[in-house]
């Protein structure tokens, strides 16, 4: 409380002195007041058990097969850096940051059973890409030490903090993106609360590959779907194997029939190297022609409507309250 008492008090004294100083000053001055109050409106959390930053944290993880015990302030911007673009606006990188350190939270408290001797592990197909910054200035070039301090500074700027639900760390799954809407996690066996269905405002002119195409011959599809149902017979007119699309709770294809066969959109997603489940099949009279909308399963935050959001003015706490709804942002406390 005491801590939140001198956010609060800085606040009101850069407020009172933002009338002497220049406009340049004075824009400073104002964005320095925002984040007082928000640090003093997080800092009430330390009324639990006192606030803690992310050098306070100790993680477990995986790197290579080999188990490295860091802190979470030395992790946060090797997985940063790898999962989102240094380039996106800096809000766009603290909501990332953000969501970073949940999921990272979250198997801490829940180990997954893939490595349960590491919290988490840097290979994306399992948890969050991972890389030194060393693999990424290779990348970066000559903005490789402007990048750097970026995501330092989104690091720094968010320490402690966290997305929770009902006082837990939440499993904030991220994604690139999403055409219109996210998806609904009614498709997961446990639906999570705050990973619902919500509008994702990026189009293609935000996103170069936004909507793309697979296009495969008849003799390819039937092969395909045929090693994962090899009782399913695909005879007769190409057109008619396509059947009735069920869609998912977000709107995407939750299964389609094929033939006799009733398949997810995930199944035909793995099969047909699809960038998402947010799909259209036709068959043209010469082949199957996939359209494909937006990349990644489509659950929690899509990384490129987080850009779009930031571009457009808003904060990186709004953006998680956006495609987190029903959760809240606190700081992380000692327990016991």
């Amino acid at each position: 409380m005491k801590q939140a008492f001198l956010y609060s008090l800085l606040a009101i004294i850069l407020a009172f002195a933002m009338a002497f100083f220049p406009t340049s000053s004075r824009e400073e001055a104002e964005e320095a007041s925002k984040n007082a109050e928000k640090a003093a409106a997080y800092g009430e959390q330390d009324s639990l058990g006192g606030s803690i930053g992310d050098e306070d944290i100790p993680l477990r993880v995986l790197i290579e097969g080999k188990v490295e015990e860091m802190s979470m302030g030395e992790y946060l911007p090797m997985a940063v850096w790898a999962e989102m673009p240094a380039s996106f606006p800096d809000e766009a990188l603290k909501a990332q940051v953000v969501a970073l350190r949940s999921y990272a939270l979250y198997y801490k408290n829940s180990p997954k059973s893939a490595h349960p001797e590491a919290d988490i592990c840097m290979n994306s197909a399992c948890c969050a890409a991972g890389r030194s910054f060393e693999e990424m200035a290779e990348g970066w070039g000559s903005m490789a030490e402007e990048y750097r301090e970026k995501i330092f500074a989104a690091v720094r700027s968010t320490d402690g903090q966290y997305i929770s639900y009902e006082e837990e760390a939440i499993l904030a799954m991220f994604h690139s993106s999403s055409m219109g809407a996210t998806e609904d996690s009614a498709e997961l066996r446990s639906p999570l609360p705050y990973l619902q269905s919500v509008l994702s405002s990026e189009g293609v002119e935000d996103v170069s590959n936004l909507v793309t195409t697979v296009e495969v011959s008849a003799e390819e599809f039937k092969t395909a779907i045929g090693r994962i149902f090899p009782a399913l017979s695909l005879e007769g007119e190409p057109g008619a194997w396509i059947g009735e699309v069920t869609p998912s709770a977000g709107g995407r294809v939750g299964s389609i029939e094929i033939g006799s066969q009733e398949v997810s959109g995930l199944t035909m997603r793995q099969i047909f190297s699809l960038r998402s489940t947010d799909f259209r099949l036709k068959w043209t009279g010469e082949s199957f022609l996939f359209t494909v909308s937006g990349y990644g399963h489509g659950l929690g935050m899509s990384q490129y409507g987080a850009k779009a959001m930031a571009e457009d003015g808003r904060s990186y706490d709004e953006i998680l309250l956006h495609y987190y709804p029903g959760a809240e942002i606190v700081v992380a406390v000692r327990r016991g």
